[in-house]
């Protein structure tokens, strides 16, 4: 191996470890701010409680159901329906990879291990699952996290998940810029993945029918208590701890495993 090359994969690791660290930051400032209206709000409602209770009538509806019902894209399997598959069923080994497709560290990741986790899944050796999860979108505000992840869904539903995963990725917004609010935009990039700019895709997106199922899925990344994206987990262990990892090193990991 070259020293440039050498340099490239040191500074890939460096990038995404920096983006994680960034995000873990994020995350614990957000809580803070939580917790500290929280208690605002509860000071506040202690005062009008009673006429709010005075005032309420029956709502049947709840939150979870002016939410929508949860629906899983065709073919979604793991706990609750919550991962998208790619891969043979009968590969020996599972790739877990909980992602956002606004998160600068998981294209880092993604433009890293693309190619390697493609082989891998092509020849046999690997079963990826998907997790798509909002944290950006909680992070940073907007809605581009959901859109997109909607949005995949939707193109799994029509048999074209990895096509328009890889498209996403290759097409990621800078980190404040919600461009991937814009369903016009995710349609669009539609466009760059042969048969899936349909009028079933363009009326999934616009109607949002999946995002109560991503916001189900970013429930239970954070019920895991992962602390950010990407998180990746071979065989269900973490393995973007290694900061020796490399694609010729993950891709020895997983032969090692199959074995």
């Amino acid at each position: 191996m070259s020293e440039k090359n050498r340099e490239g994969k040191r500074a890939a690791r460096e990038r995404l470890a920096a983006e994680r660290q960034k995000q873990k930051s994020a995350e614990k400032r957000r809580r803070t701010l939580i917790v500290g209206a929280t208690v605002v709000c509860v000071l506040g409602l202690a005062a009008v409680i009673g006429v709010v209770a005075a005032n309420s009538g029956d709502d049947s509806s709840g939150s979870d159901a002016a939410a929508g019902p949860v629906v899983a894209p065709k073919g979604a399997d793991g706990k609750d329906d919550l991962a998208i598959p790619v891969g043979k069923a009968s590969a020996k080994s599972t790739l877990e990879i909980w992602e956002d497709f606004r998160c600068p560290a998981c294209k880092t990741f993604e433009d890293t291990y693309r190619s390697t986790i493609h082989d891998l899944a092509d020849a046999g050796e690997l079963r990826v699952q998907y997790h798509l999860v909002t944290l950006i979108d909680a992070n940073m505000q907007g809605s581009g996290s959901l859109r997109a992840a909607n949005a995949a869904a939707c193109s799994q539903t029509a048999g074209k998940f990895r096509d328009y995963h890889d498209v996403l990725y290759e097409n990621q917004p800078e980190e404040t810029d919600d461009a991937f609010a814009n369903n016009d935009k995710l349609i669009e990039l539609a466009g760059k993945v042969g048969g899936l700019d349909t009028g079933t895709f363009k009326s999934c997106v616009n109607k949002g029918t999946h995002d109560s199922w991503v916001n189900k899925s970013y429930k239970a990344f954070q019920d895991a208590k992962y602390s950010g994206t990407p998180t990746v987990r071979l065989n269900g262990k973490d393995i973007l701890s290694d900061q020796s990892l490399t694609p010729a090193k993950f891709k020895k990991m997983v032969e090692e495993a199959n074995k």
